[in-house]
């Protein structure tokens, strides 16, 4: 059995020295049918006084709403974790440390037929997006090995989108994950991902894609129980345009898990220094040889060969 996290951990932490020093928040969510689902990231990064600030939703037979902004302004406060710009409202409360956490957002997304697009000319519809959404602790929070300052809790999600006209009364499940530290996004290729199967079985794990380094993380969390420390994860995948994966075959230890993208909402990321990393996110529908099936959502970092 993995640690615990301290709930103290669910507060902002102290910015170290390093330019690129980050605190990120992560909430994902999907309806247990793969009709609609969705992702935000808070990103802190006090040292090049900005935050980055992403939302998303997809689904099955849905085209891609996405809000990325990379120049946020800081909230005054150190412990906030409300940002207010122009068109975009949020704020992300810990109602229960490691237990329940509240999120609302109002914003301007753009709304996209192929979601390669944010690679490039980023042009779409303007679509008003709306959160007012709570992910609830379901099971344990897992915490990572001791140096690396980070922790997922599977959550069950439920509340209100607003799309648009439309109005999605939101229940399902997710993920959400607190990590802070150095993050170079333009150096390491990894792929992190989280499900949960339809016999109530959790799951996450993380490894790195870079030849000659080996490393991987992450649990098994059976029905009712607590996470259980996964000893390797290993992912292959097919690639489509624009680097977007395909085909997705996961093994967690003796659990492979045949992964379907139901949606993408990627991200392009430029570092000071103008060099570009591409970031695939997508909700993922789950099958298991014994016939379970589920959903999640998916990432890979793809830095500048």
């Amino acid at each position: 059995m993995a640690g615990r996290p301290d709930p103290r951990d669910e507060r902002r932490h102290p910015a170290g020295p390093e330019p690129l020093w980050n605190e990120s928040y992560y909430f994902d969510f999907a309806a247990d049918d793969g009709s609609v689902g969705g992702y935000v990231r808070i990103g802190f990064y006090p040292n090049l006084d900005t935050i980055w600030y992403w939302a998303c939703v997809v689904g099955r037979d849905r085209g891609l709403v996405t809000v990325i902004d990379h120049e946020v302004p800081l909230p005054s406060s150190e412990q906030s974790l409300e940002i207010r710009t122009t068109g975009l409202w949020a704020d992300h409360t810990c109602e229960t440390p490691l237990e329940h956490f509240s999120l609302g957002l109002e914003a301007f997304g753009v709304g996209l037929d192929d979601p390669a697009e944010v690679y490039g000319r980023f042009h779409g519809a303007q679509v008003p997006i709306g959160f007012d959404l709570e992910w609830e602790t379901d099971g344990e929070a897992f915490l990572y090995p001791p140096g690396l300052d980070r922790y997922e809790v599977p959550c069950i999600v439920h509340g209100e989108i607003l799309l648009g006209a439309e109005t999605i009364e939101f229940s399902g499940h997710g993920q959400r994950d607190h990590s802070w530290g150095v993050r170079d996004w333009w150096t390491p290729s990894w792929c992190w991902n989280a499900g949960w199967l339809d016999d109530g079985t959790r799951f996450h794990a993380v490894t790195l894609l870079t030849p000659g380094l080996d490393w991987s993380v992450g649990y098994v969390q059976p029905p009712g129980g607590v996470p259980d420390p996964i000893t390797g994860f290993s992912v292959e995948h097919t690639v489509g345009d624009e680097g977007i994966p395909q085909e997705i075959h996961l093994q967690l230890d003796d659990l492979g898990v045949e992964a379907e993208p139901l949606g993408w909402a990627p991200v392009l990321l430029v570092d000071p220094e103008g060099r570009e990393s591409r970031f695939p996110r997508g909700m993922i529908a789950l099958t298991v040889p014994d016939g379970r099936r589920g959903m999640g959502w998916i990432e890979f970092n793809q830095p500048p060969v």
